[in-house]
């Protein structure tokens, strides 16, 4: 969709529809809009419409001028408005627009503006909440906007601030694709062949194969991949845009989870697909940051793999050997993630990373306590994790920050190993974060839990119904700020 910013006034724009945000109970800017489209929103306001957040009305226009139709939308009360309730009412507006079968759009910045808001905001919220995945549908609902205008000034702060967000909602859109795609078209060898597409002058892609992890001596993650005949993709990303020490970022990127022989029950099952949503984003964010060639450096590790049941499947009972020289011991084989997490730790250390992040749909347990609404996070740095704090707080993908207390060790002591990969029920989200923080060490890490998060089932205003695409817009916010 193309986004143009134009120095007109907005009646003169001609359009399907123009966009007029209200706050709540107050008609006051658009006064001298022109006198017979104010008298006609003027006789609307607060018979029809309130301006509640996300309310809606769509109406045709006075006859003198140019857009078709008028569409009042809702930012809530203005003492309560935030950045994210301009983007709910962006995605909100666009999707209503889009179904009503609307193709050119303009958008009024006025009250947007006396708000201190950028029009921006609300266009990021647009092309979050317009994505679609029809890939496997037969006959698609070819329902698209073509083109929104923003009648304003053109300045370079505003044509920057699109180019932001239409690269970062291209790149969520990408790795929602990647995450909505069922496990029978997306394994660890299409992941790896998605990773090899992005590679560019600034983005190096490696990937490492079956006998090239064995002679690292990546036993932990090789483990989970024995059950299954796809074989796994140990997927490297180098993004150099600095002279410093790299950010490693770790993805999840389980392809399709059955539990192992610890089987998962069948009800929900077809949903395991999204157990590489942390790889997806990862990706994501290297898409987003070598097209917006941000000054960072960046290392990304995607271990990818089945984990199902076969032959020669790892039991529960099993010992094996991670990159580092820790034996652990399989408890269940359901917690696979934090296995293949230990090796992609291992190796990101040769990197010499500043910190490492990893981030993954790690447990269940992050679901029972946090539901859809945040993402559990836990670490060893004060510092990288107030950051991604203040980032998550800008960006709306919310983190709740999870103990990591040394009684956790205790959990996950073995009689014949190193340590285990589960502590049992009690404490199941923290203990997992803590069995990685074995492995971290003293290197800055932290864990970011998107289990909960990754994939919803009832559609948000800039979030249909599926995977979510969480995680990208809060790491390159935190990559912005590092610059």
């Amino acid at each position: 969709m193309n986004i143009y910013i134009k120095n007109i006034k907005e009646l003169d724009c001609a359009c399907d529809a123009l966009i007029l945000p209200f706050t709540e109970g107050d008609f006051g800017l658009y006064n001298n809009i022109g006198s017979t489209t104010s008298g006609l929103v003027k006789k609307l306001f607060s018979k029809e419409f309130h301006g509640k957040q996300n309310e809606v009305l769509l109406v045709p226009s006075p006859e003198d001028i140019k857009p078709e139709r008028i569409l009042l939308i809702g930012l809530g009360k203005k003492d309560e408005i935030s950045t994210e309730k301009v983007r709910q009412a962006g995605g909100k507006a666009a999707v209503y627009l889009r179904d009503m079968g609307m193709k050119k759009i303009a958008l009024s910045s006025r009250v947007l503006s006396s708000l201190k808001m950028s029009p921006a905001d609300f266009m990021e919220g647009s092309l979050l909440g317009l994505y679609t995945f029809k890939r496997y549908v037969e006959e698609k609902n070819n329902k698209t906007i073509d083109s929104f205008v923003i009648p304003s000034k053109v300045s370079k702060v505003l044509k920057d601030d699109i180019h932001w967000i239409k690269t970062i909602a291209s790149s969520v859109c990408f790795t929602r694709d990647l995450i909505n795609t069922p496990s029978n078209d997306m394994t660890p060898s299409h992941l790896a062949n998605a990773a090899l597409s992005l590679e560019r002058n600034n983005l190096l892609v490696k990937v490492l194969e079956k006998k090239d992890a064995e002679k690292l001596g990546m036993g932990a993650y090789l483990s989970v991949a024995k059950g299954s005949k796809e074989p796994p993709k140990f997927i490297l990303l180098e993004y150099k845009g600095a002279k410093r020490a790299p950010l490693a970022l770790i993805g999840k990127s389980i392809t399709f989870d059955s539990g192992g022989i610890s089987l998962k029950p069948a009800e929900g099952m077809e949903k395991m697909k999204y157990d590489m949503a942390g790889g997806a984003v990862v990706l994501g964010i290297f898409k987003a940051v070598s097209e917006l060639k941000l000054p960072v450096n960046l290392v990304g590790v995607l271990p990818a793999a089945e984990n199902l049941i076969g032959g020669f499947a790892a039991k529960p009972g099993d010992v094996v050997r991670a990159i580092n020289g820790k034996s652990v011991e399989i408890i269940n084989t359901d917690a696979e993630g934090r296995l293949v997490i230990a090796d992609a730790i291992g190796y990101a250390k040769r990197f010499k990373p500043q910190a490492i992040i990893d981030i993954a749909t790690l447990t269940g347990a992050c679901s029972i306590a946090l539901g859809n609404e945040a993402i559990a996070m836990m670490g060893n740095n004060r510092e990288l994790i107030n950051k991604i704090k203040k980032s998550a707080d800008k960006t709306y993908e919310r983190v709740w920050e999870m103990p990591l207390f040394d009684e956790y060790k205790e959990y996950l002591k073995s009689d014949i190993a190193d340590i285990k990969n589960t502590g049992g029920k009690n404490g199941s989200l923290v203990t997992s974060a803590y069995f990685l923080y074995e492995f971290a060490g003293e290197v800055p890490w932290v864990h970011l839990d998107i289990a909960g998060t990754a994939w919803i089932e009832k559609e948000k205003p800039y979030m249909p119904k599926g995977a979510s695409g969480i995680g990208i817009r809060l790491m390159l916010n935190l990559l912005k700020e590092l610059k």
